[in-house]
């Protein structure tokens, strides 16, 4: 029985909160702690291995909820998720110690405090996104004017507020024209465009109350964020991250086969052992590798676009192109940005382009899964065009590949930030992306990124932070937390 010992770990809807969360357990488990994972749906908890479930010291509690996004109004499945959270906390013969809850799960806080269980803040991306937009609140920079930088005291003068940060374009909802959405922040969010002065962030009351928070970073990668965000929020913040597989952190001069690490069930056009042939009969480092992960991506007007750029390069490139990429979304708090699923459109494939006619062997064109820590791990891959989703972006950091950042929405304009203002590790798409990408903004960034040696030079020098295996002032902050709940007591 988990008993005193148990510890409740709610993971937000998406894979990119799941994985997170999941890692999380496990570093917990690792330390005699019983670590419950609260899944809000059955469809999501179909990506949870076999090896999490076989575990004696990791459990799924499965509640109401939708693995889609949350659109705005009543969530239909609050109540029934309510009452099922509540039926398991009943059911404790002990109080468990805490509840690790991702922000984007905020509501069910107050049931947890109904059975006296405190609450820690849980964020599945880093430290910079949430500082930058609390210090833009703090520094009323919802007026910055074109051409201005307001510095945010406590943060670290390259990640100065432009008009840029704060100014962006957004996909619409279904049917409506391209770049007429709002701007919404961290973890999607309503509005109407920039965050006018005295605005605070979306996720501030979502963690109120919380005792503590954590964060899937290390001191490597934001020790200024983190140490920015105990001072300004006065409870200890933990960085306990990058929280990816225990094999990413044993493969750190090999090969990572991603069919050994997560479970898939999706479809691809290509096998791992395709990909693997394909990156052997190519140079190392040459390889461009282009992937939006399975939530978000360009428009369907920036499609075009991008494909005549990659035709257009002499460089060889991997394209990854999900189903329904390109379709217009609606985007509400908690959102993770998918396409509206009765949206009739089809959305963006290759064949309305002919690529593959037009590049040859010079491309792979993917439509569906894709094996990205093998191809992030893998020498002939020299440059990641992303949406800088911050579990793309730890992985490929992690593997020295630098960026060409093209950002969607939410988190990951300070990601993007992060990556090429203060760690130095890449180049924006296009200067302004307030205006729609096009070929031109496309075809320089590739040449910019590829042709830069000491930006890859400064990516494989971080990259060493990470040779030894899961960073230390991580494990150091797993073992601070659990000395700190532990001194909260039962």
């Amino acid at each position: 029985m988990a008993g005193e010992n148990e510890i409740f770990v709610v993971t937000g809807p998406g894979q990119g909160h799941l994985h997170p969360s999941m890692e999380l357990c496990n570093h917990l488990a690792s330390r005699s702690y019983h670590s419950t994972l609260v899944v809000p749906s059955t469809a999501l908890s179909s990506f949870i291995p076999s090896s999490f479930t076989q575990n004696p010291l990791t459990g799924i509690v499965r509640i109401a909820g939708s693995s889609t996004p949350h659109m705005p109004g009543p969530d239909p499945f609050r109540h029934q998720a309510a009452q099922d959270l509540e039926a398991q906390l009943s059911g404790r013969s002990a109080r468990p110690l805490c509840a690790i809850i991702d922000f984007q799960m905020g509501w069910t806080k107050n049931i947890f405090w109904k059975f006296d269980v405190p609450v820690i803040g849980f964020f599945t991306f880093g430290a910079c996104a949430a500082a930058m937009e609390w210090g833009a609140w703090k520094a009323e920079a919802g007026d910055i004017k074109p051409g201005e930088l307001r510095l945010v005291p406590g943060l670290p003068e390259e990640m100065a507020l432009n008009y840029s940060d704060l100014k962006r374009r957004y996909p619409g909802p279904p049917g409506g024209p391209p770049g007429a959405g709002s701007n919404p922040p961290i973890g999607g969010g309503g509005g109407g465009g920039p965050p006018k002065p005295g605005d605070r962030p979306p996720w501030v009351p979502e963690i109120e109350g919380s005792i503590g928070l954590m964060f899937n970073t290390c001191d490597d990668l934001e020790r200024p964020f983190i140490d920015y965000l105990t001072n300004q929020i006065a409870v200890p913040v933990w960085g306990v991250g990058p929280l990816l597989p225990e094999q990413y952190w044993k493969s750190s001069d090999s090969l990572i086969h991603d069919h050994q690490i997560r479970e898939h069930r999706r479809q691809s056009n290509y096998s791992e052992d395709d990909v693997v042939q394909w990156l052997n009969s190519k140079p190392r480092g040459s390889v461009l590798y282009v992937s939006f992960g399975s939530e978000v991506g360009p428009t369907m007007e920036e499609y075009p676009h991008l494909a005549n750029a990659l035709v257009e390069s002499a460089r060889p490139f991997i394209w990854v192109i999900q189903p329904g990429s390109g379709i217009p979304i609606h985007v509400g708090v908690g959102d993770s940005g998918r396409a509206d699923p009765g949206d009739p459109k089809e959305g963006y494939f290759s064949h309305g382009l002919e690529l593959d006619s037009k590049v040859g062997e010079r491309g792979l064109i993917i439509e569906g899964w894709a094996p990205q820590l093998l191809i992030l791990s893998h020498p002939s891959t020299g440059g990641f065009l992303s949406h800088c989703g911050w579990n793309s972006t730890v992985e490929a950091m992690g593997r020295g590949v630098p960026f060409l950042a093209w950002p969607i929405r939410g988190d990951q304009y300070y990601n993007a930030k992060l990556v090429v203002s203060y760690l130095e590790v890449g180049h924006r798409v296009a200067e302004n992306l307030s205006e729609m990408v096009r070929k031109e903004d496309v075809a320089k960034g590739i040449e910019t990124l590829m042709g830069d040696d000491e930006t890859k030079k400064r990516a494989m020098t971080l990259r060493l932070k990470f040779n030894h295996g899961f960073p230390m002032s991580s494990v150091g902050a797993l073992d601070d937390f659990c000395n700190f709940i532990r001194r909260k007591g039962p």
